[in-house]
């Protein structure tokens, strides 16, 4: 944390900072009550240590004063005329905790442990409260494919260490879920996991919400804050589309990466980070750092372990299952009484592309919960675009050729059976060659759903 130690008797100062030091906090000092207003107006600070007499000043009035250049500043009383009344008084004016000298380090440990507690609570609440919004319910990584399931296997072990993680795939295929589902699954899962949308601001906002900024930095910086990074101190920084992020920023990123510092905007002092990074976009960053939009030495400090989403069109396994949980969840959350999809509605989602991906799929259950009149969904409550997504066997006699519809029969007959040695017994076919059939088909999109689409239209 950042502590501020304000005592007018130097060797109470000197002895309290390397105390602070010891314990890992960085500290600066404060000898009178207009001293610790002017390191104020200059820097914020986590907690400060006031001493209650002040030479002539009585530190119970300088309280409210500290407080009102930093609202959520701790105070620690301490001073060696203690008393009850003291205390109280201290307590009422907005001080956290009250120590008597003289102190011994163990108490400046444990009453900061308390103070690092409280935030750390408020910023689980923060954090639960997030992830009840309908958009944070969507991170379910159930799957039938071997190829999420692999996917799922390195995001568990990632998750347990302290690597730099990136995120690939197209928009709306989880990024964002996954990124917080690692975050809790890590040993930082008790902190905060704070996102920073990268194409949300200009530039200078951009700058400023990432590392903070001191008060006249820029125009219209009235006020101090710390930025993203503080606040994810101890937990994750979700950096979300790194791609968008803009060159003058990158070094900055880069240091922050390599050597855990940072500066805020408009202040030259290092300040120490520990947070571990997450990144996510939806481009090729090997095209953008040919392009020279993107660093190339950043790139690969990004790129520890990579995880590539592949988009729902890859996923025929897990269209089902994916509707199933999303259907149970907006029933619940509508109370409506809809509970399952009629094959006709099933045979539309498993042939529609979804080029929104795991977004799209959301969007379109959603709107079919509350449209629905019967307690199954039915295509006629999907929209236009899914209504002409009809299953293989309704394309006979169209211009189709035999390959595609052997596909469809091949990833229907997937989809009913209990495992692949199952369907590849059904198919009459070698285990191995269904397995080089389903890898293949995965890499494209079906052109008989394309030409249902199509058709519709």
């Amino acid at each position: 944390m950042q502590i501020l130690v304000i005592d007018d008797e130097a060797h109470i100062r000197k002895t309290t900072a390397l105390t602070l030091d010891t314990l890992g906090h960085e500290c600066d000092q404060a000898e009178s009550g207009a001293h610790a207003l002017s390191h104020l107006k200059k820097s914020s600070f986590d907690t400060a240590f006031l001493d209650l007499r002040l030479g002539n000043e009585d530190g119970l009035e300088l309280i409210p004063k500290l407080l009102a250049f930093e609202p959520k500043l701790s105070i620690i009383v301490f001073t060696a005329y203690s008393s009850i009344d003291t205390a109280v008084e201290a307590m009422r004016r907005g001080a956290v905790d009250y120590i008597a000298k003289p102190f011994t380090p163990e108490q400046i440990r444990q009453s900061l442990a308390r103070i690092e507690t409280s935030q750390r609570l408020e910023n689980r609440v923060v954090e639960l409260e997030s992830m009840l919004s309908p958009a944070e319910t969507l991170a379910n990584f159930v799957t039938r494919e071997p190829l999420v399931q692999k996917l799922v296997e390195t995001a568990t072990k990632a998750a347990a260490s302290a690597a730099t993680i990136l995120l690939l795939g197209e928009s709306g295929t989880g990024k964002s879920m996954l990124a917080r589902a690692l975050h809790r699954n890590s040993p930082r899962r008790d902190n905060a996991f704070v996102t920073v949308a990268c194409p949300s601001l200009s530039r200078e906002l951009l700058e400023s919400e990432l590392f903070g900024h001191v008060r006249g930095a820029f125009t219209g910086a009235v006020g101090e804050t710390w930025g993203k990074i503080k606040a994810a101190e101890g937990g994750t920084l979700f950096l979300d589309e790194i791609g968008e992020l803009p060159l003058e920023i990158q070094p900055k990123l880069l240091r922050l990466l390599q050597e855990r510092e940072y500066e805020r905007v408009g202040d030259a002092k290092p300040r120490k980070a520990n947070v571990r990074v997450i990144a996510a976009t939806n481009r090729r960053l090997e095209d953008l750092v040919k392009e020279g939009k993107f660093r190339e030495d950043l790139y690969y400090r990004l790129n520890v372990i990579t995880i590539e989403l592949p988009p729902l069109r890859q996923r025929p396994l897990d269209i089902s299952v994916l509707a199933q949980e999303q259907l149970k969840m907006f029933a619940n959350q509508s109370s409506h009484s809809t509970k399952e999809f009629t094959p006709s509605a099933m045979a539309a989602m498993q042939n529609y592309p979804w080029p929104g991906n795991m977004r799209e799929l959301r969007n379109v259950i959603e709107r079919a919960v509350i449209l629905a009149s019967s307690e199954k969904i039915d295509v006629n409550d999907f929209p236009d675009s899914l209504r002409g997504a009809q299953p293989a066997h309704a394309m006979i006699g169209n211009r189709v050729s035999l390959e595609e519809l052997e596909r469809e029969h091949i990833m229907r007959i997937i989809e009913i059976a209990g495992n692949m040695e199952e369907a590849a017994q059904i198919l009459g076919i070698d285990p191995a060659t269904l397995y080089r059939k389903r890898k293949r088909y995965a890499e494209t999109t079906s052109p008989v759903s394309q030409l249902a689409t199509s058709s519709a239209s």
